[in-house]
């Protein structure tokens, strides 16, 4: 089993390793921690394409060691001007795949280039470097995209433009042939070359909008044109004297710090790691803040969302009281996407990125926009049609939004950078590491190589389940099924509970790293 990689200097975590060492070779060539992670964000794109991709959305924490604080950029994409729900009349949702499924604009290429302005080194091009070799010389496909070729071939084989791409020769790939996106690569040149602007507004943009009107698509010029993300401030909590951050609404962040907050009034010095009380009680904890977050959570431009009354320490108190240890709370949990890719990078300087980017769905809409290699994702399917839903489907509008890097820090400097792939899963996954790295003292891959848990119910599922690695024990299980929790037994090492990455630095400035052996990552430091 792989063991924490320590390094006395920098640390980088991703999902798969080619992007974990784009982001060392920035570092060695002189860039910063920010100009890494743009390296990272972008190598991702293109090696984990069923993750993650230039059509996404992404968001940043960061902090600057100069500065001393830590900001948040909102890489998400809004709807359209003329995003209505009359445009889905006789449907009870929106699709999840297919051109009807494109309803918000790519968020990720604006979001590079706010964080390279603002804090960066480096030219664009040269952080795209790494991504643009890999696009254009091929890269051995991973195991976990042959996993998910072969699970949503049918999804790419209907859309021929994508198919053409991930289904060479009519066939799924198989893991470890040299995967190659010219037109991609081509794309991510004219990137590097003309900037940000080109994918909103240039010739770029134009083919990408000329694809989505041949087909009756939502998403018109205008909307490319007119998109920007959003310098935005932290949601912030505390548990056990360190300072929480996750990015605040439309991200599902603060659910985290409110369960962090929940089981803070647990002590921890009672309750053995892997005991039915430690799984029961942090599930329950995250019941609770699922419940405010499902009534509440959209784009808070468009609805009043009491943030701070979420994070308030007495009405976590409040909660924490609800909780019975011995029976389950039953609440009716949200359908959502899983697929997405969270990384991290320190540099020498004590800068931090803790960011996270994803498509939703695995391979996103599952539409290349014609000729630009470009995946388009399907985040705004889920708005609602439902007039009276918070997250009504209405124009410029952010969805309700899963992605949510977590960062920690202790006496004012990062601590811990932490998070994971998974959609309902991630706030759960985020709550392990952080009492196991905490309560428990495990480091970062030791706190991710331990058995893990998903609550709830992910696309296509039917009911909501508690799905157990197995290696929790048949004890535990029958004990929290016995107390109502609808369990079901999966692998050992189970993608099914998230793929996550973790940064622990200690007090003597070392950086240890952690990267989850259920997906294809790597933590290089030096």
């Amino acid at each position: 089993m792989e063991k924490a990689m320590s390094g006395a200097s920098v640390m980088v975590v991703s999902p798969h390793a080619l992007a974990s060492a784009a982001g060392a070779r920035i570092l060695e060539r002189g860039g910063n921690a920010f100009d890494a992670a743009v390296a990272v964000s972008a190598c991702l794109a293109v090696v984990y394409p069923h993750m993650t991709g230039v059509g996404g959305d992404s968001f940043w924490l960061m902090y600057h060691s100069q500065e001393r604080a830590v900001r948040a950029y909102n890489g998400s994409g809004r709807s359209g001007y003329g995003a209505a729900i009359e445009l889905f009349a006789g449907e009870a949702s929106i699709p999840v795949r297919g051109i009807r499924s494109i309803v918000t604009v790519p968020g990720m290429v604006d979001s590079w280039d706010a964080v390279l302005r603002e804090y960066g080194r480096m030219r664009l091009a040269d952080v795209l470097e790494p991504a643009i070799a890999y696009a254009e010389g091929g890269f051995p496909l991973s195991p976990d995209q042959h996993k998910d070729t072969r699970l949503r071939r049918d999804v790419l084989a209907a859309e021929p433009s994508t198919a053409r791409i991930y289904l060479p020769a009519r066939k799924v790939p198989e893991a470890g042939a040299r995967f190659v996106q010219k037109e991609l690569a081509q794309t991510l040149r004219q990137i590097a070359l003309k900037g940000r602007d080109e994918f909103y507004k240039g010739e770029l943009a134009g083919r990408i909008v000329s694809f989505l009107g041949e087909r009756n698509g939502l998403l018109a010029a205008e909307d490319f044109a007119d998109h920007a993300g959003s310098w935005v401030t932290p949601a912030a909590g505390s548990y056990r004297g360190l300072d929480l951050y996750q990015l605040p609404p439309n991200s599902q962040g603060f659910t985290a710090i409110m369960a962090a907050q929940i089981i803070e009034n647990c002590d921890f010095g009672g309750v053995e790691h892997g005991s039915y009380e430690y799984y029961h009680l942090l599930i329950e904890a995250l019941k609770l803040s699922f419940r405010d977050r499902n009534r509440t959570l959209t784009d808070p431009e468009f609805a009043d969302i009491p943030l701070a009354s979420f994070l308030d320490k007495s009405y976590c108190r409040q909660l924490y009281s609800q909780i019975a240890m011995d029976r389950a709370l039953t609440l009716e949990p949200e359908r959502l996407g899983s697929d997405t890719a969270y990384a991290a990078v320190v540099d020498k300087d004590g800068n931090a990125v803790s960011f996270i980017q994803s498509l939703y769905f695995e391979f996103g809409s599952g539409v290349v926009a014609g000729d630009t290699g470009i995946l388009l994702q399907n985040r705004g399917s889920y708005f609602s049609l439902d007039p009276g839903h918070v997250n009504r489907l209405e124009p410029r509008k952010r969805t309700f939004h899963t992605l949510m890097p977590a960062m920690a820090l202790r006496e004012g400097k990062p601590y811990l950078l932490y998070g994971t792939q998974g959609g309902e899963g991630q706030p759960q996954t985020q709550t392990a590491l952080l009492t196991r790295m905490v309560d428990y003292g495990m480091d970062p891959q030791t706190a991710i190589n331990e058995p893990r848990w998903v609550w709830g119910r992910t696309w296509g599922d039917e009911s909501q389940e508690l799905r157990l690695e197995s290696r929790i024990g048949e004890k535990v299980a029958a004990r929290l099924a016995q107390a109502g929790h609808k369990v079901r037994m999966v692998g050992d090492y189970d993608g099914v509970v998230g793929h996550a990455q973790a940064i622990l630095i200690d007090e003597s400035g070392f950086r240890i790293g952690g990267s989850d052996p259920r997906c294809d990552g790597a933590a290089i430091g030096w």
